[in-house]
């Protein structure tokens, strides 16, 4: 069985790709926020399934415990990846922040 690729990381690896070349249009900032914002939704999507596999595992109604732990893995990853964004885009605010005008 073939392991599908988590979503949330092409939509953020996309964003960071755009991020580091410079933006012709000025919507650069947009569309970082709305692959932030649809990395978040994807999360939540991927939170949600691991949640509904875990509660099938506890009660017994759970065929392959291997879907459960591919599901928990990925939304595990997936935090971790919008976490350190976020991280990173609080140090480059505080940053900003204390630059002198």
């Amino acid at each position: 069985m073939p392991i599908p690729a988590i979503g949330a990381l092409s939509g953020v690896t996309a964003s960071i790709g755009a991020a580091a070349t410079p933006a012709t249009n000025g919507t650069g900032g947009a569309d970082f926020g709305n692959a932030l914002t649809g990395a978040v939704d994807n999360l939540q999507q991927l939170q949600g399934t691991s949640d509904k596999l875990a509660i099938q595992a506890v009660t017994g109604n759970l065929d392959d415990i291997h879907n459960a732990t591919l599901a928990s893995t990925r939304a595990q990853v997936t935090m971790e990846l919008v976490a350190g964004v976020r991280n990173k885009a609080v140090d480059a605010f505080n940053e900003i922040m204390r630059m002198q005008a």
